[in-house]
């Protein structure tokens, strides 16, 4: 039985045993048994473990391939010496920065003087920016909608007061509130006020009379005399906007207490510095009138959007209706 299943000396240690090949009856050779698990490692029946395709024999026995394998893979199987050379690069990455270093760091992080200034100059232009679209905003939107409801309420207390009898014709303190004027074509229904104070009268949507010092001029019922008027023509309600486009025989209406002042526009004097204030004369010249009568005079900046000059236009009284007798036929529609 011994020479049909020999026995394989690498079982302990020793150099693998195949019998010998017959060579003259090479087709009845006989197979080698089934292999089988031993020791966690796959043996044939003759005792021979096959060799690894991934590692070539090595002689001197399973004690000789152990060594020769923790050789290539490791002590324990694992990675080898170069596989564990990363984790010692980024220990040495991972190394706390010394204060030398920290500060060289710290100085390159650190913007330049002029990044530091385009960056304060760049700042700037938005504030600035931001400043004057606020400012515009204001200027040409919120203060006519502050200025329309002053005026509004002013002239809603005007006819209140004349319908009880509170108000009475005479002389008018500074601010106060006496008449309204319309103008149908321009579609304007404003108070008149006392003076041309800018913070009591102008800026509150209203029109001022020209009634104290040298700029005092006459009153509507006055049997002669310029009632000189002034007026906002952009921001604060700029209710005299667009007196320019007024064309002679245009209606111009003064509501008071007792009466309507019915006045046609006359003429225009399109620019004229704000030092002329010949335009409220009596007579003024330069508005074609001849002699006394009973005038009106609108005065207001220009070009729009500046007070380089003054833009006037000039009325003649032409009709005086009692209220008692009904609005004049320029305000019936």
């Amino acid at each position: 039985m011994t020479a049909l299943r020999p026995e394989r000396e690498d079982l302990y240690g020793g150099p693998p045993y195949d019998p010998p090949i017959d060579e003259e009856t090479v087709a009845l050779r006989i197979p080698p048994p089934p292999e089988s698990v031993f020791g966690g490692e796959s043996i044939s029946a003759s005792g021979a473990a096959p060799a690894s395709p991934a590692s070539p024999s090595t002689p001197g026995g399973r004690a000789a391939r152990r060594k020769a394998a923790k050789r290539r893979h490791g002590r324990h199987g694992g990675a080898s010496e170069v596989t564990a050379q990363p984790e010692t690069t980024a220990r040495s990455e991972e190394r706390p920065l010394s204060r030398v270093e920290a500060r060289r760091q710290a100085r390159a992080r650190k913007p330049g003087a002029a990044v530091v200034a385009s960056r304060a100059v760049g700042e700037m232009f938005i504030t600035t920016g931001v400043l004057m679209l606020l400012f515009v905003t204001y200027q040409l939107w919120w203060t006519n909608v502050r200025a329309h409801a002053q005026a509004d309420q002013e002239a809603s207390s005007l006819q209140d007061d004349w319908a009880n009898g509170k108000r009475n014709p005479g002389t008018f303190s500074p601010g106060q509130g006496f008449a309204i004027l319309h103008i149908p074509k321009l579609d304007v229904v404003v108070p008149i006020a006392e003076g041309i104070s800018n913070k009591r009268v102008l800026d509150k949507g209203m029109v001022g009379h020209y009634g104290e010092g040298k700029l005092k001029t006459a009153m509507p019922d006055a049997k002669t005399g310029n009632f000189g008027l002034a007026g906002h023509r952009n921001t604060h309600g700029e209710p005299f906007r667009y007196i320019n486009r007024l064309q002679p025989g245009d209606d111009i209406v003064v509501e008071t207490q007792d009466d309507y002042y019915v006045y046609k526009m006359a003429s225009m004097l399109p620019v004229t510095a704000p030092s002329n204030i010949s335009v409220l004369d009596p007579v003024p010249p330069d508005s074609g009138f001849t002699g006394p009568g009973r005038y009106i005079t609108l005065t207001t900046c220009t070009p729009e959007f500046t007070s380089k000059y003054r833009l006037i236009v000039w009325g003649k009284m032409v009709e005086e209706r009692p209220r008692s007798k009904g609005k004049p036929d320029a305000l019936v529609e």
